[in-house]
Order: C-alpha cells, then sequence, then structure tokens
C-alpha cells in the first residue's frame, strides 16, 4: 500500500469525486509566440527515479502540474520532489504512517499518471493503483483520464486493471540514456519516444513528447521485447564495451581515469559519424581497410594478457565488423583471411 513521508491519515479513505474536467485536447496559445499546446495536466509520477524525476522536470517545464511523486521511501520522494518543484507532493510507498488525505486526493485525481517503476513492479503498481483509485471513489464521470509506463520492454497490457477503471492506457518509452536527473539539462531534445497504446493514450504521449522537444514513433505492442533488446545493445551493451576497452588500456599502463578521457572522443565521433552515415560506411579501424596482419596482432595481444573475455567479444563483434565491409565491396579478399583468423 503506498504510504507519505509525513502521512497522519488512512490512503484508504474515500475521497470526494472531483468535478468533471474536459478532455484532453490542443489549443493555441494567444501570446506572441503563439504555438499549439496541450491541455496543461495534473501529473502524478509513481516510480521518480532518474527516469521519472527527468519528465517530471520536463514536463513541468513544459508548464504541466505535478501534483505526487511516489517512491519506496520517503528521503527518495522528498529529493525528486524538490527537484521537480513547482508544489510537488511527496508520497513514500514504505512509510510506517498513512498517507495524508489531501495527497491521496490528488494522486487519484491526476489527469495522467506516469509510471516510471522498474518493469519487474509494473504489474503490482498497476494493481497497488487501481486499488487505491477504487478505495477512494475517485470516479470523475466522462472525463478522460490516462496512464503511461515508460517499460520499453513491456506493453501497456500491464496496465489493465487501471484500464477497467476507465483511463485510456499506453506506453511512453524515451531512448534516452539519463545518468544524474540533477545534472541532466533538457535531456530529451531531440530524443525519439517509443509509443504505443490506447489511440487516446498515444494522442496524449505523442503532444507531451513534441512539448518536451522530442520526437515520437510508434510500433506494435508485441514487437516491444525485440525494440528494447535493440536499444539496450545500443546503449547498454556499448557502455558495457566502453568499460572493456578502459580495462584494456589499464594492461597498457594508463589509469582508469586517463582511460575514459582518452577514449570519450573516439566515441564520441563514433556517434556522430553514425548520426550522418550508414554503419558501413561509418565503419573505420582494422575490420574496413582489411589489415589482416593488425587483426592478428590485436588477437595476440589479448592472448598475452589472457583477457579471454576481450578476445571473445572481439571476435564476436569482428566478425559482423567484416560483414559490414564487406558490404561496401570493400577488401573482399582480405575479409576472407580476417574471417579464417576470427574463426581459429
Amino acid at each position: 500500500m503506498l504510504k507519505s513521508a509525513n502521512a497522519t491519515h488512512s490512503i484508504s479513505n474515500p475521497m470526494p469525486a472531483a468535478r468533471k474536467r474536459p478532455q484532453l485536447k490542443s489549443k493555441t496559445s494567444h501570446s506572441s509566440t503563439s504555438r499549439s499546446k496541450a491541455k496543461r495536466l495534473k501529473i502524478s509520477i509513481v516510480g521518480a527515479g532518474r527516469m521519472g524525476t527527468a519528465l517530471g522536470v520536463a514536463l513541468r517545464r513544459a508548464e504541466h502540474h505535478i501534483q505526487v511523486v511516489v517512491t519506496k521511501s520517503a528521503p527518495s520522494a522528498r529529493r525528486a520532489a524538490k527537484l521537480i518543484g513547482g508544489g510537488a507532493a511527496a508520497l513514500a510507498e514504505r512509510q510506517p504512517n498513512n498517507a495524508p488525505a489531501v495527497t491521496v486526493s490528488r494522486l487519484v485525481q491526476s489527469d495522467l499518471l506516469l509510471i516510471s517503476t522498474p518493469d519487474d513492479a509494473l504489474e503490482a503498481v498497476a494493481a497497488l493503483l487501481a486499488g487505491t483509485i477504487r478505495r477512494a471513489n475517485a470516479d470523475r464521470g466522462k472525463a478522460q483520464r490516462f496512464v503511461l509506463h515508460t517499460s520499453g520492454a513491456v506493453s501497456s497490457g500491464v496496465l489493465a486493471p487501471l484500464r477497467a477503471l476507465g483511463f485510456s492506457v499506453g506506453s511512453l518509452h524515451p531512448l534516452v540514456s539519463v545518468a544524474d536527473a540533477a545534472a541532466a539539462h533538457d535531456p530529451f531534445r531531440g530524443a525519439h519516444f517509443c509509443v504505443e497504446g490506447d489511440r487516446p493514450a498515444v494522442r496524449v504521449a505523442r503532444l507531451l513528447v513534441k512539448e518536451v522537444g522530442g520526437h515520437s514513433f510508434t510500433i506494435s505492442s508485441e514487437a516491444k521485447p525485440l525494440y528494447h533488446a535493440a536499444a539496450t545493445v545500443s546503449s547498454g551493451h556499448v557502455t558495457a564495451l566502453f568499460d572493456l576497452a578502459v580495462e584494456m588500456l589499464q594492461e597498457c599502463g594508463l589509469t582508469k581515469r586517463r582511460a575514459r578521457q582518452i577514449l570519450a572522443p573516439l566515441l564520441k565521433s563514433t556517434a556522430a559519424n553514425l548520426g550522418a552515415q550508414t554503419p558501413a560506411e561509418a565503419l573505420t579501424g582494422p575490420f574496413a581497410r582489411g589489415d589482416v596482419a593488425t587483426v592478428g596482432k590485436h588477437l595476440a595481444a589479448m592472448k598475452a594478457k589472457e583477457m579471454t573475455e576481450a578476445a571473445d567479444l572481439y571476435t564476436a563483434l569482428g566478425l559482423r565488423a567484416v560483414k559490414l565491409a564487406e558490404s561496401t565491396k570493400r577488401n573482399r579478399r582480405s575479409a576472407k583471411d580476417i574471417k579464417k583468423l576470427l574463426s581459429r
């Protein structure tokens, strides 16, 4: 059951139904910088870790009203609410006291619930929120309500308990890495968001993405696990490979800090090339040039240092790099020799 940081009342206390609110729709500002905006929403964020907090900050900058921020502990809830600002109330899931009725009311009467918990917790959180809303008697009549989760691998179907209460459900997954919500500055500008779910929820998600400076695209719910695996390979696995490269430079006598400083610009230039060219065109190094002897030296150096993990990854990714080089009809003869070398 959800609990709050400084609560005195039970979260299960029924609250009176709020007056009906109009359905979300676009409107045009009449200021000198007139632009299309979504109606300002009352939003509560459940699971305000790095991503949830960063989204809260961005949505508040877009002039939406962050009502309640829910995390597992009171300190983390207060920290997230402070970062987001705007009078957001902090609510802790694990707290010995009961939640104040006014905070519960703000949560259950929100226009949008944004769930940014770990994937494994989504099903339980959806059921918990549905139970809380039922107990609070939070019926808003015909006013449309929305719930979006931020998982890349899980479909909006996990939110079925809330759909049964009349919510339009969907998911909104930002393809961006947020390592520190406090340090991040406008992290979603230019980022792409994968959205899926019920049509009204997808429509709202697209509007919100546009307002935080991002771009949206839609895939089928069934494709989400493969989509998220691709995202993991291009981000999380690249980070793991970077760490391995740092370790290899440490074996050359450099400190870990210095190794990171040396490799970061190289990684940045590679990312820039990939943004402007196809992977085959952006490929550089011995596999692109067909330098058989150099590849042999690489493998020998890793073997001498007994870096089995590095050698195995180098070999697997090297075969993919050879395939890329072959697709451009470069160094086909050398490609055969490199593949033989990697297969030993």
